[in-house]
Formats: structure tokens, C-alpha cells, sequence
């Protein structure tokens, strides 16, 4: 991944067309590196999770190029690569595997991240129906270890449809059902990355399952 690295150090000094333009073989360069990485690990993630199969690192990797329409920061590149690696693509409802790639604020995540209403609220109807299943996921030692809970944005009440005393309430606030860590630079440049990241996404699996019979 040092082409990678270099590229996106690079990218976050002079994040410019111009340099861009004039940096191409830079960019092809770890644009391929980054591509390898992740058809690695989808092979990795099929092995525990068979939905992943048969997907190519074109049905996971963002583009690199920055949506500006709506957004003060102006610079036409994201100083990262991502992809989320999710039965169906990027763009399906299911829970995904996110790996983010970026000089010091490299990350992994898993679940289902800002759903549609629809799926929002078939979540939130299996928490309501199947909450012991969830809990004793999120209460498991390796999970916790590793991710520690459901994180993100949540409601300031209760959804609509649910009581404010619903005994579960604080976990049907969420609007998005994931949970991430961080990762160090040499955790993403080490030899073993990808079992140790592959390791990592095992350990959510089970989370994973269950959002997916939600929203099956």
C-alpha cells in the first residue's frame, strides 16, 4: 500500500485538477494498488461471508472525485479511497464491510450507514421483535474489544411509533446501524493487513447477519 500512501499524502497538499492532470501515472499507480487490496479482501470476506462472492473491486471502490455542489470545500478530490465491499455493490441496502484508506485516518466499518426509510424501519421493527439476538452481539467480548457499540447519529426522541419508554428505545434512535474502529497507518501497511482486517470484519459478521434478515 506505499503507492497508496504516497499518492494520498501527496493528493492532501495540492488536491487541484492541475496537479491532478500532471500527476496521472501517480494516480493509476495506486488507483491499481488500492484495486488489488480490496479484490484481496473480498476473496478473504467470502470465506465466512458468501454473499461477498463473485463481487469485482468496481462494484465496491468510490470514486475518488468529490460531489461540490452542495459542499464549502470546494477541493475536487477526497484525500482517501474507499470501498464498501456489500453483497449486491456499493449502492445495495445490505450491510457492508467499509474499508477507508487515508494517512492517518484510516478506518473500518460495518452495517448499514444513512438507509432509506423503508429499511430503516424494517431495522428498527426487528429490534423491536428480536432485540435479545442484537444485545447479546453487541455484548460479546470480541465485539466490544474491537468495536465497542453502535455508533453515529440518533434521534433526540423516540421513532415514530414506538413509546418513549419502549425498553429498547435508545437503540431504535439510531438513524444508521454501524459500528467502526480506527485504524493505525502500519496497521493498513503491514504485510498481514489483510487477514488482520479480514479478522477484524469476522468479528462483526454476526451483526452483519442480523441487519441483513432485517431488512430480508
Amino acid at each position: 500500500m506505499d503507492e497508496v500512501f504516497k499518492f494520498l499524502r501527496q493528493l492532501s497538499k495540492n488536491n487541484s485538477r492541475e496537479w491532478m492532470a500532471d500527476n496521472k501515472p501517480l494516480y493509476e499507480s495506486a488507483k491499481k494498488e488500492f484495486e488489488g487490496f480490496v479484490s484481496e479482501l473480498i476473496e478473504s470476506i467470502s470465506r465466512f461471508d458468501p454473499g461477498i462472492s463473485g463481487l469485482k473491486p468496481k462494484d465496491c471502490i468510490f470514486r475518488i472525485h468529490r460531489d461540490v455542489r452542495f459542499s464549502k470545500d470546494k477541493t475536487p478530490y477526497k484525500p482517501n479511497f474507499g470501498a464498501a465491499i456489500t453483497e449486491g455493490g456499493k449502492k445495495s441496502p445490505k450491510p457492508t464491510y467499509y474499508i477507508h484508506v487515508e494517512p492517518g485516518k484510516s478506518m473500518q466499518a460495518c452495517g448499514v450507514y444513512m438507509p432509506e426509510a423503508e429499511i430503516l424501519k424494517k431495522v428498527r421493527q426487528e429490534i423491536d421483535y428480536n432485540p435479545d439476538e442484537l444485545k447479546k452481539i453487541l455484548a460479546g467480548k470480541k465485539f466490544k474489544d474491537t468495536y465497542g457499540g453502535l455508533r453515529g447519529d440518533a434521534l433526540k426522541t423516540a421513532p415514530k411509533g414506538y413509546p418513549k419508554d419502549h425498553p429498547n428505545i435508545e437503540m431504535l434512535k439510531f438513524k444508521s446501524y454501524i459500528v467502526w474502529t480506527d485504524l493505525k497507518d502500519q496497521e493498513i501497511l503491514q504485510d498481514s493487513r489483510v487477514k488482520y482486517l479480514t479478522d477484524r470484519f469476522k468479528v462483526a459478521y454476526p451483526f452483519n447477519q442480523y441487519l441483513s434478515t432485517a431488512i430480508s
